[in-house]
């Protein structure tokens, strides 16, 4: 897989039936080895290891009902009162991030109502911050450390 935009990960990858599977420690279970895993896997590691989030508040895939339409957040951070602090949509290397793709994330927020949203492909990486009195997203260089 390509190298990422992001601090290198031990990752537990093996090979079944010629496919690759990962390790997923949040899932735990493999998973199968897609680039868009290879992402979510890498950025939740970074938000964990680098960002000081807890591994026991984040849960990856998590379902959602949108529209009467079932979708998933690729990594979900909860705070400390159980209530969503960020939200994560990752997409493959391969693959832009556009004005859809932030509009993909605020609609998950509508039904979340998360504080920040992160957008990335790996190689790219979008944080904003939310502005529920004004309902629009604010642009920040880094998502902020972890702070209880």
């Amino acid at each position: 897989m390509q190298k990422l935009n992001l601090p290198d990960v031990e990752l537990k990858i093996k090979s079944k039936e010629n496919k690759l599977f990962i390790f997923d420690p949040f899932r735990k279970k493999d998973i199968l080895l897609t680039p868009e895993e290879w992402v979510r896997q890498h950025f939740a590691n970074y938000l964990i290891c680098y960002k000081n989030y807890p591994a026991s508040l984040t849960v990856l895939e998590k379902e959602l009902i949108l529209n009467n339409t079932k979708k998933r957040t690729d990594i979900l951070i909860y705070n400390t009162l159980g209530t969503p602090e960020i939200i994560v949509e990752c997409k493959a290397m391969d693959v832009k991030i556009t004005q859809n793709t932030f509009d993909q994330i605020a609609r998950y927020n509508l039904k979340l109502n998360a504080n920040y949203l992160i957008v990335t492909n790996g190689l790219e990486h979008y944080f904003c911050q939310m502005d529920f009195k004004n309902q629009q997203y604010v642009f920040l260089k880094d998502i902020p450390n972890y702070n209880p």
